[in-house]
């Protein structure tokens, strides 16, 4: 038996790792490790400083990995860690997204100036409402562990938009998800609303996740496989029911369905947006969505694309429902934060609609949409954080009144936000939305793109009342101030704008990178 066990191990051999090619996983996910062991082996005082340098470049390396790959990657991409990680042309597209909104959305969690200590809890252990609590949110010091937690989130988005296989793909999930169920968690300010935003997210992802992992047992009972080309390879035909392709099927979109806030599986959404700290609803809005889509869009296309007659109504309807949900609800909100949350449900309904053509300009279409919505989020999230009032952020819509008045640069730039979130032109929204709904049409979708634009038309009602309430309406005695934006927050807001405003100017470039090439598996 013992020379048998060793007979086989010798002929068992070690997977072929490009270690180029996941480069940017290995260096995110590696400073997440060494982040945790700064924070737990430095000082206090040198936590804070120490968190910011080491989180800012190791995004600065993993994107020289990733540029150095991408100039030497096989035009067709490769597969490598045995089989489980496919790096081709529109993962290192999302990426590229994924890093470079993670950099604007760690800019704004370590802003120490707009709230002074900074948007996170003093001290995590301290119950709210207390009188420990009221001292800890007037003290200078935060919580760093928040900056291993978003390292550990970007390592697993980043792995789930590559993951060939689905068991990858859930690993990957968890990972992502479990360090925001924290972090939504440690606002400064507000803990119990925050505390609240954190169970429910929690709760409800463990749900998906559950769903997820449901359907993907059911898919290997159907093809004998959890590899995105096996299961392709079984709905080409095979003598098992089809009973267990439809069901699992459906179990699997739907937790990929609620991690990309997609309506009817929305109602995470507005409650943890608004309880959040302001920056990680930044994060999760931006780069979350750019990582859901992009499992969703590997998943369809990979999978499932031979099948889609089985499952196309059923995505139609599913698109619908987050548009008018998204739009309409959109419309009774009074919350800032609450408002684009639901803008974010009829933004999945919009780019669900290019993820289910199924063509290649569909695609190229759904990822510049994504990293057009991604940079438009985090730069409105950051001008949200500056308006406050002596209980922190004033996200009434009431207190917005008048805003014009009292901060005219303020009310400018998000202006020009709410119009690109609206698609209006000379802005990404509006490129975003012309190339997804072109593709639509392409694919003879032509009353879905009906329903979605009669839903954008709606949308831009709540967006536009925003702009009425800052510039028509007289300001309140006792309304917020505009707090004076640190660099972090500076930085993180222009190199919004600024995308926004060069992506709906001269998006040639975004596009042809955008559809450079296919998936590979």
């Amino acid at each position: 038996m013992v020379t048998d066990l060793l007979a086989q191990a010798q002929r068992l051999q070690a997977p072929e790792i490009d270690y180029l090619a996941v480069a940017p996983i290995l260096i995110v996910l590696g400073a997440a490790c060494l982040s945790v062991l700064v924070e737990a082996f430095l000082p206090k005082a040198q936590r804070w400083s120490s968190q910011v340098v080491l989180t800012l470049l190791t995004l600065v390396a993993a994107g020289i990995a990733l540029i150095v790959h991408a100039k030497d990657a096989l035009p067709q991409g490769l597969v490598t860690l045995a089989g489980t990680v496919a790096v081709d042309k529109p993962v290192i597209f999302l990426w590229a997204t994924l890093l470079v909104l993670g950099l604007g959305a760690v800019l704004l969690i370590a802003d120490r100036s707009v709230e002074p200590g900074g948007a996170f809890v003093a001290e995590a252990s301290v119950l709210p409402g207390t009188k420990q609590d009221r001292a800890q949110a007037n003290r200078l010091g935060m919580q760093t562990e928040v900056f291993p937690l978003t390292l550990f989130a970007l390592g697993g988005m980043m792995v789930f938009v590559a993951a060939n296989d689905l068991l990858t793909m859930f690993i990957a999930l968890e990972v992502l998800s479990l360090p925001l169920y924290l972090m939504c968690g440690l606002a400064r300010r507000r803990r119990l609303l925050s505390q609240e935003a954190a169970v429910k997210y929690f709760l409800l992802g463990a749900f998906a996740s559950a769903f997820f992992l449901y359907g993907v047992a059911l898919l290997y009972g159907y093809a004998g496989s959890v590899k995105l080309a096996d299961i392709a390879a079984a709905t080409s035909g095979t003598d098992r029911s089809d009973t267990l392709l439809y069901a699992g099927f459906g179990l699997l979109v739907v937790g990929l369905l609620f991690k990309a806030s997609v309506g009817p599986f929305h109602a995470w959404t507005p409650d943890v947006y608004q309880g959040a700290p302001t920056p990680v609803t930044a994060f999760m809005a931006a780069c979350t969505k750019v990582a859901a889509f992009g499992g969703i869009l590997r998943v369809l296309f990979v999978a499932f694309e031979r099948s889609s007659w089985e499952w196309n109504g059923v995505l139609w309807g599913v698109a619908i429902a987050s548009m008018v949900i998204g739009a309409v609800l959109g419309l009774t909100q009074t919350d800032v934060k609450r408002m684009i949350a639901y803008s974010s449900v009829a933004h999945a309904g919009f780019l669900l609609v290019g993820s289910i053509s199924l063509s290649q300009q569909g695609l190229s279409g759904t990822m510049f949409y994504l990293m057009a919505y991604g940079f438009t989020t985090i730069a409105a999230f950051g001008v949200v954080s500056l308006v406050r009032n002596a209980d922190g952020e004033a996200t009434h819509l009431s207190q917005w009144a008048g805003l014009a008045k009292r901060s005219p640069v303020t009310a400018a730039v998000f202006t020009f936000l709410l119009l690109a979130l609206a698609g209006i032109p000379l802005t990404s929204g509006f490129i975003g939305k012309f190339v997804v709904f072109a593709a639509a049409l392409e694919s003879g979708m032509a009353p879905l793109v009906v329903v979605a634009l009669i839903a954008s038309a709606v949308a831009a009602f709540f967006y536009l009342r925003v702009i009425v309430l800052m510039y028509f309406s007289e300001p309140a005695a006792d309304g917020p101030t505009v707090s004076v934006p640190g660099s972090m927050t500076t930085i993180a807001i222009t190199l919004g704008v600024a995308i926004t405003l060069v992506l709906g100017v001269y998006p040639r470039y975004a596009l042809e990178w955008a559809g450079a090439g296919g998936f590979i598996f």
